[in-house]
């Protein structure tokens, strides 16, 4: 009987890679969605922080955006991924979603309660999209 030892440093290199991969699309999406709203903020097109944004338009605006960041994030992970970059961009929706739901329960009497629940539901659909254009866009 003969034991074989294999070596754990390609699987665990992998699952480093997978972890950075969805981490790099979650500060993307993080930082650009951060600076849009405080050039925003700044230019006194959003209300000061801290106050309670009503305008349907405005929210229409910062939906808007974080959509396509959302996709770009999503897209970028596929991208990093070592495998599988559809289920990398899709694991980036599912905690888009957990987070965007977290932050509804914690934001819920802070402004018009659609905002939260259409930014928690739309996660799951630009991650799709945004490994859909990876794929797009790899050689067959």
């Amino acid at each position: 009987m003969t034991i074989e030892m294999t070596d754990a440093r390609p699987r665990g290199r992998s699952i480093l890679r997978s972890a950075g991969a969805v981490f790099a699309g979650l500060v993307t999406i993080f930082v650009l969605s951060l600076a849009t709203d405080q050039i925003f903020h700044s230019l006194g097109i959003y209300p000061a922080w801290g106050q309670p944004m009503r305008d349907t338009s405005l929210l229409l605006l910062a939906l808007g955006y974080r959509f396509i960041y959302d996709v770009f994030g999503c897209w970028l992970t596929a991208r990093l991924a070592p495998k599988a970059p559809m289920g990398h961009a899709l694991a980036l929706g599912a905690l888009g979603t957990l987070l965007s739901i977290l932050g509804a329960i914690e934001m819920w009497d802070f402004g018009p309660n659609w905002y939260p629940v259409v930014l928690a539901a739309s996660a799951l659909p630009s991650a799709w999209l945004g490994g859909f254009i990876h794929a797009l866009a790899r050689p067959a």
